[in-house]
């Protein structure tokens, strides 16, 4: 029926990455018999008939009639004419014939028209973005709209001409704005589903012309205000969600004998009693009414065909009546999480159907009892005990769990043993004690596994790597465990968090980490291991949190030639190991992750399945504090308490999404660079304990989220810069930098003196005992060298040759000491005082507090 033509597919020639047209239609062959072969043609494979056509790019031209052959494939499903000249064709009423059809392009075809026949229009779960075209009005036969799962924003059209709508889905979009007031009029409305939007403001009062409303959902936005009582006696409503909402006041009286069978009232600012008309829904079997401020009774004597129950988070009060056999033997779900329950509910003991069960944030106290093992014991897939004063459990009989929470008790004994089918158990913060015992290898199913915070002991079992094909998370931190690490992890694996810190494992990293491609997560702080910087792991992909801290780590940190190596690591913690040589400089250039000038998103990491959250302990002030959930913008160095030494490299200052920096307790030297003004995200800075010299860089006033700065306990000189966070840092944050002036040091800069500076002379290299010797060093001490020099002098003759000196003298130093330490002793105070001296003149007052220091030291060594 078409005509070849070139320029009826000429876009598609234009696009710089589509798909050049060709005529598929001239390889159709009449007479073959089987079309299946044929360009654009797809066939299912069982029956043979014709379910997918894609005819765009063809260069088709002319119009469409409502007789083609095209519209006899009965069983089509997915027709793609796109990118082709029909003239002008209007959309034909044939199109609706295509009854399985789920997929349809008709873009770029020069179509005109409107489905004006059309009676269902589904849309749903597209890629669809932008404002709704007012043009769906038009359509006035249809039925059935359903927009839900698109991109769509803007306001909801106003579709009041569809007066025979009876099913209208516009969930999960961008819409925004009020409650579309039209959809009162629509009174053939059954279905009504507007969740999962931005709507804001309240919701009309005057909703009573919805007589055929069964459905209606509008959770998930910012709706507010109080309930219009219209709602609740809509004569045909069964089902009513207005969850996740901001809607304050009481709840409305129900009329009598409603329908009813399903309330969701949740998340919102409902305050007040639970209306007792609540009570005559005789066909109520869900409801939901957690996380508001509510107070009242639920009698479950009346409501006894409940299968669903949502109380948590409220104040109400569950009793089953006064009848003491009253049980819910319909119910499949009880939510009564932070309602101070001191004791198992015991209307659930015929509850042989229950699938949930949370009963977490309470105040049970004691023994599981023995007849909640038989709650559920072939449905349960569900159990949340944590935060209770549990004691002990005997059993874990359910046959179909899959998520068992028993963290933040108070169990004791060995470790229960969860069901084979069991993914997500959880059992930290008890006092288990013993072994993992050997019958763990059973539960084969387990995605998540934490362990964490008891009293285990002993080998982990080896088999907890076979489950590496299915495992997610392994915590096993703040345990006793001790031995090699138990890893022996299949390639490929699943493992994506492994934290193995506060135990006691010993020997090295095991290699077959290398194979965990999905880590992200790896922490084995604070053990016994013994290895050196595990460089074999900057390949893996997705790591972002490395944390080695306090083991026995040493050597220096060799890097690959990539600069590909750990490219989303955002946190890194090698901090008290015995590592030496240089910073890694070359990583420091090549940490993607920390460099994101751009504005971030803003989310805590991944969150895992079976709502576990990953944490980190991170140091800053000294102390340590928990994250209990990690941000994806919090990024951190802490390579403190090691043996580093030479300067802080300058490729530092690319990292500019840097969060926290800490190269304390080292053996740095060399001036602070500059670039460390760059990190402009820095809140925490602490160089402090190493042999820095030089002044403080100007460009760090420019960290304007600076609140942590620690540069103490150095050789640093000049003044403090001033201005901006700088202004609120103490006394503290410069301690032990004689030669620092200014506020908030009670030592003013004297400007004459301080535009003095040593002359700076080149750099002599001596291989003698003094490594590290220099004019410059000479020149910055001279100007109290000679006042040093007649004090100690002074000070020998006066008090009678005291021991330390003459053995000085007569070279007969302690072994422990040796000439070494000595030597470095003493340059480093040469360096302190000395810098100090020739930058702001120090008068011979200040020697008093330095001198102390060093009799001190000098009696500790004498005897």
């Amino acid at each position: 029926m078409f005509t070849i033509n070139s320029s009826a597919s000429s876009e598609c020639d234009d696009f710089p990455s589509g798909i050049p047209s060709f005529p598929k239609t001239l390889s159709w062959d009449e007479n073959a018999t089987d079309c299946c072969d044929w360009d654009g043609v797809t066939c299912d494979g069982l029956t043979g008939h014709v379910v997918g056509l894609d005819l765009s790019c063809s260069r088709l031209y002319d119009k469409i009639h409502p007789n083609s052959s095209l519209f006899h494939l009965s069983h089509l499903q997915r027709l793609n004419l796109a990118y082709n000249d029909f003239n002008g064709s209007r959309i034909s009423y044939a199109f609706g014939s295509f009854a399985s059809l789920t997929h349809l392009n008709l873009s770029h075809s020069a179509l005109s028209g409107n489905l004006t026949q059309i009676r269902v229009l589904r849309l749903q779960e597209n890629c669809f973005d932008g404002e709704v075209p007012s043009t769906l009005s038009n359509l006035k036969k249809l039925t059935l709209l359903r927009l839900d799962n698109n991109n769509f924003e803007g306001r909801i059209p106003v579709l009041v001409e569809l007066t025979n709508l009876e099913d209208l889905s516009l969930h999960d979009n961008n819409f925004i704005g009020g409650f579309p007031l039209w959809v009162a009029n629509l009174k053939p409305l059954t279905y009504l589903d507007i969740s999962s939007n931005q709507l804001a403001g309240p919701i009309p009062f005057n909703l009573s012309g919805l007589q055929n409303l069964r459905f209606f959902y509008l959770r998930n936005n910012s709706l507010s205000g109080v309930i219009p009582p219209s709602l609740f006696s809509l004569p045909s409503l069964l089902f009513l969600d207005l969850s996740s909402n901001k809607l304050t006041g009481q709840i409305p009286e129900f009329q009598h004998h409603l329908p009813f069978y399903g309330i969701d009232l949740s998340d919102n600012k409902l305050r007040g009693p639970i209306p007792q008309s609540i009570l005559t829904l005789v066909n109520l079997d869900t409801l939901y009414l957690a996380s508001n401020d509510l107070s009242g009774v639920v009698d479950l004597q009346v409501l006894n065909n409940l299968e669903e129950l949502s109380v948590s988070n409220t104040n109400l009060s569950v009793v089953a009546g006064s009848n003491v056999n009253n049980t819910l033997p319909n119910l499949k779900k009880l939510f009564m999480s932070s309602c101070n329950i001191e004791v198992f509910p015991y209307f659930l003991r015929a509850s042989k159907n229950l699938e949930e069960l949370d009963l977490s944030q309470n105040k049970i106290h004691g023994q599981i009892p023995n007849w909640v093992g038989f709650v559920g014991k072939a449905s349960l897939v569900n159990l949340n005990l944590s935060h209770n004063f549990l004691t002990g459990i005997k059993q874990l009989p359910w046959e179909k769990l899959d998520i068992l929470d028993l963290r933040s008790n108070l169990l004791q004994g060995p470790l229960p043993i969860p069901p084979p089918l069991t993914r997500y158990f959880f059992i930290s913060y008890n006092s288990l004690s013993g072994e993992i015992p050997s019958l763990i290898c059973n539960a084969s199913s387990l995605e998540i596994l934490d362990l964490s915070h008891n009293k285990l002991s002993g080998a982990v079992p080896q088999c907890l790597g076979n489950f590496s094909s299915v495992l997610l998370v392994l915590n096993l931190r703040s345990n006793g465990f001790m031995g090699t690490l138990p890893l022996a992890l299949a390639k490929p694996n699943q493992l994506q968090s492994l934290d193995l810190s506060g135990n006691k494992f010993e020997g090295p990293l095991p290699r077959s980490l290398a194979y965990c491609t999905s880590l992200e997560i790896l922490n084995v702080g604070n053990n016994k291991i013994n290895d050196t910087f595990p460089y074999w792991l900057e390949t893996l992909p997705k790591l972002q949190v490395l944390v080695v801290r306090s083991n026995r780590f040493h050597g220096p940190i060799n890097t690959s030639m990539s600069k590909f190596s750990f490219p989303r690591l955002r946190i890194v913690d090698l901090s008290y190991n015995g590592f030496t040589g240089y910073l890694p400089g070359r990583y420091f250039e090549y940490f993607q992750a920390m460099k994101n000038s751009s504005t971030p998103n803003i989310q805590y990491m991944s969150d895992r399945p079976g709502y576990y959250h990953d944490s980190v302990i991170v140091t800053m002030k000294g102390n340590e504090i928990e994250l209990v959930r990690i941000l994806t913008i919090f990024t951190t160095i802490d390579l403190s308490s090691n043996n580093f030494s030479g300067e802080i490299p300058s490729t530092i200052g690319k990292l500019n999404s840097l969060t926290l920096l800490n190269f304390s307790h080292n053996s740095l030297t060399g001036h602070i660079p500059e670039s460390l003004g760059d990190l402009t995200s820095l809140e925490s800075l602490d160089i402090s304990s190493n042999d820095l010299t030089g002044r403080i860089p100007s460009q760090l006033t420019s960290l304007t989220f600076l609140a942590v700065l620690n540069l103490s306990w150095n050789c640093l000189h000049g003044p403090i810069p001033n201005g901006r966070q700088f202004n609120t840092f103490e006394n503290g944050s410069y301690a032990g930098n004689l030669g620092l002036c200014g506020f908030p040091l009670s030592k003013e800069c004297e400007d004459n003196r301080t535009k003095v500076q040593p002359p700076m002379l080149q750099h002599e290299e001596d291989d003698s005992a003094f490594d590290g010797f220099t004019w410059k060093i000479v020149m910055m001490g001279y100007g109290c060298g000679m006042t040093l020099g007649l004090f100690l002098g002074s000070l020998m003759f006066l008090i009678g040759r005291p021991t330390f000196f003459v053995k000085l003298a007569e070279r007969k130093l302690p072994k422990k000491m040796g000439l070494t330490r000595l030597t470095e002793f003493f340059w480093k105070f040469w360096i302190n005082y000395g810098s100090a001296a020739a930058a702001n003149a120090l008068p011979i007052s200040n020697l008093g507090s330095v001198l102390g220091r060093v009799l001190k030291f000098l009696q500790s060594q004498d005897d």
